[in-house]
């Protein structure tokens, strides 16, 4: 399976990138910065330079042409501002899946953020309020699509533990953290179970290995 992954160079992609081609898949990576395409080389990933927030609709669907799943991981990332949050986080992410539908890319699994689903707390941090806003945006977008077979998942807090395998994943968890390498364990496992289409799910540290929390929210085949 070919899978273009946005945000080709974030930690979650990095991970994800290792896991799939470890599987024998083929992934490819979106990235920026040229200088970031031996890393991906190195977690056996094919890098492809192109900016989310400049490329047309139609460059970013040739970059996903062939593929058999896109993967949106890409965020303005800390110390950007707002305006970042809302051109990176929402407006990429529906360039994205726009270029998907463009290239017959029907499987599409957004990384989103847990909090995404309500508004933000009043006081809330004023740069992670619009953070939240351009997920929710995206994810609103995404969703209401038809031309895709989209997953949106919902990790709580982010850390750079070891990956435990284990996860708690359902439409709600409640809140919790997670290691980015289980967020990319179950990113893998979305994509070889299709059946995932249509769910919004969160995602936390738990007691399920991954294969049977994914497996569990489809049933038996």
């Amino acid at each position: 399976m070919r899978t273009v992954i946005a945000g080709g160079h974030g930690q979650i992609a990095l991970h994800l990138e290792r896991l799939l081609a470890d599987s024998g898949h083929t992934p490819v990576g979106l990235i920026r910065n040229p200088a970031q395409s031996d890393d991906l080389r190195a977690a056996g990933a094919e890098p492809v330079v192109c900016d989310l927030e400049s490329a047309t609709v139609e460059e970013v669907a040739a970059a996903l042409a062939g593929a058999d799943a896109a993967v949106f991981a890409a965020g303005a990332g800390p110390g950007s501002g707002a305006g970042r949050k809302d051109t990176v986080d929402r407006a990429a992410a529906v360039l994205f899946a726009d270029a998907a539908e463009l290239a017959g890319v029907r499987r599409f699994v957004v990384v989103s953020s847990m909090g995404a689903d309500r508004e933000p707390a009043p006081g809330t941090d004023p740069v992670f309020a619009a953070y939240l806003r351009a997920k929710a945006a995206a994810d609103a977008d995404v969703s209401a699509r038809k031309g895709l077979d989209w997953t949106v998942l919902r990790p709580g807090a982010l850390t750079d533990a070891p990956a435990a395998g284990r996860v708690l994943l359902a439409p709600s968890t409640g809140r919790g953290s997670v290691p980015r390498a289980d967020v990319a364990a179950v990113i893998a496992a979305l994509l070889d179970t299709p059946a995932t289409a249509g769910l919004t799910l969160e995602l936390i540290a738990g007691e399920t290995p991954v294969q049977d929390a994914v497996a569990a929210l489809v049933g038996p085949s």
